[in-house]
């Protein structure tokens, strides 16, 4: 699809030579859609399947047999607590044992989240009291406009209860700094507990609105009041803000007393947009990790853009996008679930040689054979996973935090991010396998480089280390591993900034892991 539209974008088009091509913004351009729809994981996870769906996967679930779904050459994606999603395309060249080529994201970035009884007031101020979410630099949502998004749990007329997903762009939180007429800090420092509370109206205005609402009361009302079922947690309007509860469910398009629960987080208005004097860099919230999500997603799209691209495909390629990244992962959607792994034993024994007719395709069923026995492990040692998470980009006010020999920069290609303590699990072999796969490359557009540029990374020895979930899968998995990412400055603040190229250069990449995966796999030995 991507691939499409850079084609199209660069056939008319002449270029000022300081500046990069027009068709790699496209790709710039598109992710700004992406992250902009996305403040959320579940919406994040929305806008995946959409790009998904447009291009013919269709969706399956977990709890359904898969023997009698999936076909040769068919593309699919299943979710997981709606905030967790993963593709596949299977080769028509598949048997039991073979490897698939996998990229690991997430979904998720360190945001602040409404408390279960957000309702609070003081000195004439509404406010809502919210809990950090991941390791953010928390300072840098002072001052900001922020609306809410998340999903919400609504009752129907039939008593299922479904979710609805909401995102209300308006500014109506605000977390307010202190002035500096009041307390001369030279290091802004505060109590995230008791100091982090946005501010989201007057209370005379609310009263005020309340009346205006209410009207003159009967008998009647206080009668209906009286007699309201008994509920085993106090009512929403309770526990929160009215009005904001009010203004969710009218995004939802429900009635306020159709809301039963919900999972709100705030969000930055502000929109992502291009930036830099020749539009080189990217201004955004949650470019970690939605960057990453939306390159494996697209990388995964145009790999199998062409109808025969799976014809001679002996592997199968999957990306895994996971919630709960920036809190460790230790949930039942989180990448140290049990999630993946369970996906990967379920396809390794997908046998094309007993195909069960269904209607006019043909699809796959579980092998029974000896051999099949194994076919999970084989699988495993022949799989290669990507763990794409974003990288740091060198900082020129702090260049001295850096390795002097490892400092990445923007729009010079994906980050290979090495640590002797296995905070990445990179290896050379690793190394070797992405050299070849980012050589292969094939243009997009006519300007292209041969290849893919990539960069190397390590902290320095007096320096902590990040980790991803490359480790934990590597781990959990046993499969050969490499970290990557995106460079980027100011990860974890409520604005980040990355490279507009990268995007291009990430998806070129990934598009190349997937088409080449299986003929390189043979080429570098080790065990």
């Amino acid at each position: 699809m991507i691939l499409s539209l850079l084609k199209r974008s660069t056939s008319t088009v002449r270029f000022h030579s300081t500046m990069a091509p027009i068709g790699v913004k496209v790709a710039a351009n598109d992710f700004l859609d992406f992250v902009n729809a996305s403040p959320t994981p579940f919406h994040a996870v929305k806008s995946v399947k959409e790009r998904l769906t447009k291009v013919g996967f269709k969706e399956i679930k977990e709890k359904d047999s898969w023997a009698s779904t999936i076909s040769p050459g068919g593309k699919y994606f299943l979710t997981r607590n709606a905030s967790t999603v993963v593709a596949f395309a299977v080769g028509k060249r598949w048997k039991p044992g073979n490897p698939i080529a996998m990229i690991g994201a997430h979904t998720d970035s360190p945001t602040l989240r409404i408390k279960p009884v957000s309702k609070k007031q003081g000195d004439g101020f509404l406010q809502v009291g919210v809990e950090t979410y991941g390791g953010g630099l928390w300072h840098t949502w002072f001052d900001r406009d922020l609306g809410v998004a998340g999903r919400v749990m609504v009752r129907g007329r039939d008593g299922i209860v479904g979710q609805k997903l909401v995102k209300i762009d308006k500014p109506i939180f605000r977390i307010p700094t202190l002035a500096v007429h009041l307390d001369r800090q030279e290091t802004f420092s505060f109590n995230k507990e008791t100091q982090l509370f946005p501010i989201v109206g007057l209370i005379a205005a609310e009263l005020k609105r309340q009346d205006e609402k209410k009207g003159p009361s009967s008998p009647k009302d206080e009668e209906m009041a009286e007699s309201k079922p008994f509920t085993p947690l106090k009512a929403l309007t309770t526990r929160h803000h009215p009005h904001i509860v009010e203004l969710v469910a009218a995004d939802a398009g429900v009635s306020p007393d159709d809301v039963v629960d919900f999972e709100l987080v705030l969000f930055d208005t502000q929109k992502a947009v291009i930036g830099g004097l020749t539009d080189e860099f990217i201004f955004s919230a949650r470019l970690d990790n939605l960057n990453q999500t939306y390159c494996a997603t697209m990388g995964l799209i145009n790999s199998v853009e062409s109808s025969s691209s799976l014809d001679d495909e002996t592997s199968i390629r999957l990306i895994a996008c996971f919630d709960h990244e920036e809190i460790g992962s230790m949930t039942a959607q989180g990448a140290f679930s049990v999630m993946l792994p369970a996906i990967i034993r379920r396809l390794s024994v997908l046998n094309p040689s007993g195909f069960a007719e269904e209607g006019s395709e043909q699809s796959y069923v579980h092998a029974s054979d000896p051999e099949s026995s194994t076919a999970y492990e084989q699988t495993l040692s022949s799989s290669f996973l990507l763990s794409a998470d974003m990288a740091h980009s060198v900082n020129p006010n702090y260049a001295g935090k850096y390795e002097s020999d490892h400092r990445p920069e923007m729009n010079q290609g994906p980050v290979i991010k090495i640590n002797a303590n296995a905070r990445y699990a990179t290896n050379s072999p690793g190394i070797v396998l992405l050299q070849e796969v980012a050589r292969k490359a094939a243009k997009m557009i006519e300007s292209d480089p041969e290849g893919v540029p990539l960069q190397l990374f390590v902290v320095r020895n007096d320096s902590s280390c990040g980790s991803t979930i490359g480790p934990m899968l590597s781990a959990h998995l046993g499969a050969r591993t490499l970290d990557l990412g995106n460079p980027q400055l100011s990860m974890h603040s409520c604005r980040e900034t990355g490279g507009a190229d990268d995007v291009h250069h990430a998806i070129r990449l990934f598009t190349s892991f997937f088409q080449h995966y299986s003929a390189l796999e043979k080429t570098i030995l080790v065990d």
